[in-house]
């Protein structure tokens, strides 16, 4: 099982717009030496939209690559399209990726007969552990805990949920629907110990982009029983959260990023660089967390 603190990690760019592929090795690593748990390439804050497939492709090869097995690697392989999500599957797995993590169809706005249908042809096809991302706010559409279960029930590959719907209700109807043996992760930094109370077992984070170690520390304390290490961490913390998502993600984090010398802040359009307000704001939440001097 998936646990802990686990990270939605950016895609530095170099100043002609190409994926800076160098800055990316350097990135994971750092994240593995500070104590990240899990290394999710490709998803929304990697920019994956705008990504083409070879790209796509060569981010997930240099995670795996960079890791060495030393932490789970979760590839970020969806899609709207279904046989365009069963290609980036069957290349994550090819990489060497431990596990895929496949968003909710967006736009198209699928029924939940549609989603179930969209999973478990990609579960039938690939045969790698499947994290479903449920994000409404992103993709329009929710998967509801029923469908869930019955792609739980229907396929042992699907092994879990990176949930972002801040709703702390839904881990534990999830927990029932489909046991404890689903795995739960938020999706939401704000929700990261409350969703673990609610019996959730990690978090895919953006704010470990900036701060691993914070991150890595305030999971050990709950995991430890120290729950007031952890709630004061979580606290220290709590503006950075605030701030990663005072702009469209992920702007601010490749900000802060860029404050740190590990990437630079550059995304790629339709995304456009973060205002003088946000990036003021940016630093003065990383200051006041200790990041920044």
């Amino acid at each position: 099982m998936f646990s802990g603190s686990l990270v939605a990690l950016i895609t530095p760019f170099g100043q002609d717009g190409s994926v800076d592929g160098k800055a990316f090795a350097e990135f994971v690593e750092w994240q593995i030496a500070e104590g990240t748990e899990g290394l999710i390439p490709v998803g929304t804050t990697g920019e994956s939209p705008t990504l083409s497939h070879d790209e796509h492709k060569q981010v997930v090869e240099t995670c795996v690559k960079v890791a060495r097995g030393r932490v789970p690697v979760i590839a970020g392989t969806g899609s709207n399209s279904t046989a365009e999500a069963i290609d980036l599957t069957r290349h994550a797995k090819q990489a060497g990726a431990d596990a895929a993590l496949v968003v909710t169809p967006y736009y198209n706005k699928p029924t939940q007969e549609g989603l179930f249908l969209h999973y478990a042809a990609i579960a039938s096809a690939v045969d790698i552990p499947i994290v479903i991302y449920n994000i409404p706010g992103r993709s329009v559409v929710d998967m509801s805990v029923e469908t869930m279960a019955r792609l739980a029930g229907a396929h042992r590959n699907i092994v879990g949920v990176k949930d972002a719907t801040a709703n702390l209700a839904r881990p534990l109807h999830t927990t029932i629907a489909c046991g404890d043996a689903f795995c739960q992760l938020s999706g939401e930094d704000h929700t990261a110990l409350a969703f673990r109370a609610a019996g959730g077992h990690g978090c895919i984070s953006v704010t470990a982009n900036i701060a691993p170690r914070l991150c890595r520390q305030m999971q050990d304390a709950w995991a430890a029983g120290r729950i007031a290490d952890a709630q004061a961490i979580q606290l220290r913390l709590t503006p950075i959260h605030e701030a990663m998502f005072c702009e469209t993600s992920p702007g601010p984090v490749k900000h802060a990023a860029s404050l740190l010398g590990r990437s630079s802040a550059a995304c790629r359009l339709p995304m456009a660089p973060v205002t003088a307000a946000t990036a003021e704001r940016v630093r003065a939440a990383m200051r006041g967390a200790g990041l920044l001097t």
